[in-house]
């Protein structure tokens, strides 16, 4: 038995359809059940025993809203790093193995290469800061547990970024778009068949971190270009919309953006053995079952 872990996101809810399709048992919870409270992911626990035993958490819950987490470090740190480590020390005393879901957000973005999983840490703002110390929290009372850092999640459900173009380009006649921080967008569907790759894997996966992402790199304004080319192709997009670069200075935000988010994924393709899709295969699909 799988319990998945804030079922009710963009991550979570796809991976509750991958979950469902595949016919894999799972019990999904969302706010109704703390994991901020020892008590209440206990007594979760052990309500599934004998043939139901949880033997996989997957915890896909997180405080994300990186500019309110300034003002809100407290409520930031018990769901990032609190709540980690709770549902790590069950997992540990009930014999279960975990996954948690991390971000590129750990790392200041000054790099020029992918980054590695063995890449120093160096977080600049409350949200970066709370989810590696939740990393941390975790490994340090668990070591059967699978760390995922992605970036520049988008999907079906939930606000996320294409959702937000295709509206603006479906509504205005110019739109600007910050052209000095570059990534890898990751479809929320690829990251729920990786995870789900992890819990299937035939043969014993090393525990630990690792990275995942679309391949590929570019900049949010590529990105928002090839959204718009393909969303008037697919007929998506009804009118004509210029997209313009501007600069992350003239979007002035409380917390500095990584400029460089690209994640190495060579870690993840080896021991998983999986294909992973281009960004710009992905975002085709994507757009095809809008």
């Amino acid at each position: 038995m799988i319990w998945l872990i804030g079922n009710k996101g963009m991550l979570g809810t796809e991976l509750s359809r991958v979950f469902e399709s595949r016919g894999i048992q799972y019990v999904g919870t969302d706010r109704d059940v703390d994991i901020t409270s020892e008590g209440a992911v206990s007594n979760f626990i052990d309500a599934y025993k004998g043939l139901d035993k949880i033997d996989w958490i997957v915890n896909c819950a997180a405080y994300t809203a990186v500019d309110k987490a300034e003002d809100d470090q407290a409520l930031c740190e018990r769901l990032n790093v609190t709540g980690p480590a709770i549902v790590a020390k069950a997992a540990n005393a009930a014999g279960a193995r975990m996954i948690h879901i991390s971000t590129d957000y750990v790392f200041n973005g000054n790099g020029t290469r992918p980054y590695r999983e063995d890449d120093p840490t160096d977080p600049t703002g409350v949200y970066g800061l709370t989810k590696r110390n939740g990393e941390s929290a975790a490994l340090a009372v668990t070591d059967r547990i699978y760390i995922i850092r992605t970036a520049w999640l988008y999907g079906q459900y939930g606000k996320n970024f294409v959702k937000t173009m295709l509206t603006l380009m479906n509504d205005k006649e110019r739109i600007a778009v910050v052209n000095d921080q570059r990534g890898a967008p990751t479809w929320a569907f690829d990251l729920a068949e990786a995870i789900t790759a992890f819990i299937l894997a035939k043969s014993d996966v090393p525990y630990g971190i690792y990275h995942f992402s679309n391949l590929g790199d570019i900049s949010w304004f590529d990105f928002a270009q090839e959204i718009y080319r393909m969303g008037r192709a697919k007929g998506l997009i009804t009118k004509e919309c210029a997209v313009l670069p501007c600069t992350s200075a003239e979007y002035p935000s409380r917390v500095r953006r990584p400029p460089y988010s690209v994640l190495d994924k060579t870690k993840i393709q080896k021991e998983l053995h999986i294909k992973i899709p281009s960004w710009e295969e992905s975002l085709s699909k994507y757009l095809d079952i809008k």
